[in-house]
């Protein structure tokens, strides 16, 4: 009986709460209706969207220039591009003139083979042109001014020997047309061993992890021609004429409607292809000893190559002036280095550059 009393009770206290509760949400209701209470402003917050295009967050690992010519992307120049640079071995005989590519080439290394000829190194970088050749082989001196780039070297063939040395040199990694190398073919208006041609636009999607990336510069270029070397201490110099060998004799003219350097094999201009002089922003003559490799041509003639490890004389010209300076390689796999007579680095104008690469004991260059 006790028991049934106090749940009476519980009952009774829970409808008088209720009926309170009622009555308050009336009296509240009544008053609201009144004098309604203003109602906060809520805080929005607005992500703003980015367009990818427009506000592209630029990568902080790309040089503001290409790393071979010193010339800035994106203000009259081509974008900049993360791509290996290509060192291709062009012929330079009578019977594969005019070449194709060489005018897009951002260097050219100049050498002399055997029966004292001369071949050129072109390194491609900032612009690849739809085709360049003749393609010819490779020699043992390649490796020395190659190595330094870290990319591709493309060649027609080379002796067993020669093959071994491309593969065991760090920096290179080798696209032989004998090999069967994609990208490079036999150009049928011209008769073999001149017709070899390649397309470097196909060639560089064939680099591997290693050897994919964009080089590292060979050379200090000046923020403009202005600022250039040659410029602030140079001699005025109109012509270089050089004595490469018995069988090779260029020179370089300087052009002031052009600003460059026009190239001439012996008396006659050298043309390209496509109808244009060969031309250079920069002329550089580096003396360096030549000595008979383990290597033989035709007949037995020996293949020539070249001590580019240490030091010795040069000649940079750009601008219509040069200067004499002191060239230093410390290895293979690095970069030559070009210093004044004070030993401060020697700065190019910016743009292309040829290097002469002159036998010390045989060949012969004068400044005009």
């Amino acid at each position: 009986m006790q028991v049934k009393q106090q749940k009476s009770g519980w009952a009774i206290s829970r409808r008088a709460t209720a009926m309170i509760g009622v009555v308050g949400l009336a009296l509240t209701m009544a008053a609201c209706s009144s004098s309604p209470e203003p109602i906060p402003t809520p805080t929005v917050t607005v992500t703003p969207t980015i367009d990818s295009d427009k506000s592209a967050v630029p990568d902080p690992n790309m040089p503001t220039t290409w790393p071979l010519t010193g010339i800035e992307g994106g203000k009259g120049g081509d974008k900049l591009v993360n791509r290996p640079a290509m060192s291709v071995k062009i012929e330079n005989t009578s019977a594969a003139r005019p070449q194709s590519g060489l005018e897009n080439a951002d260097v050219v290394w100049e050498t002399i083979v055997e029966f004292d000829v001369s071949r050129f190194i072109a390194v491609y970088h900032s612009d690849l042109p739809d085709a360049i050749g003749p393609i010819r082989s490779a020699r043992p001196m390649d490796v020395q001014v190659i190595s330094p780039l870290d990319g591709l070297f493309v060649f027609s063939g080379a002796q067993g020997g020669i093959n071994k040395l491309i593969a065991k040199t760090p920096g290179i990694q080798a696209m032989s047309q004998d090999a069967g190398s994609r990208g490079l073919y036999r150009l049928g208006t011209r008769s073999a061993p001149h017709n070899v041609y390649g397309t470097l636009k196909e060639i560089v999607g064939l680099a591997n992890s290693k050897h994919s990336s964009s080089p590292e510069p060979q050379f200090v270029f000046a923020r403009d021609a202005k600022t250039a070397s040659t410029t602030l201490d140079g001699k005025k110099t109109s012509g270089i004429a050089l004595r490469m060998s018995a069988a090779s004799s260029p020179s370089w003219t300087w052009s002031a409607k052009s600003e460059t350097w026009l190239r001439a094999e012996g008396s006659t201009p050298a043309m390209s292809a496509a109808g244009k002089q060969l031309a250079a922003t920069n002329v550089v003559v580096i003396v360096v000893e030549s000595f008979n490799s383990p290597f033989k041509a035709q007949g037995g003639a020996p293949v020539p190559d070249l001590r580019l490890k240490g030091k010795g004389k040069a000649v940079v010209a750009s601008g219509g002036k040069s200067i004499e300076v002191k060239w230093s390689k410390k290895n293979i796999g690095s970069p030559l280095e070009l210093t004044d007579k004070a030993g401060k680095p020697v700065e190019l104008a910016p743009g292309n550059t040829w290097v002469e690469l002159l036998p010390k004991a045989t060949g012969t260059y004068t400044l005009k």
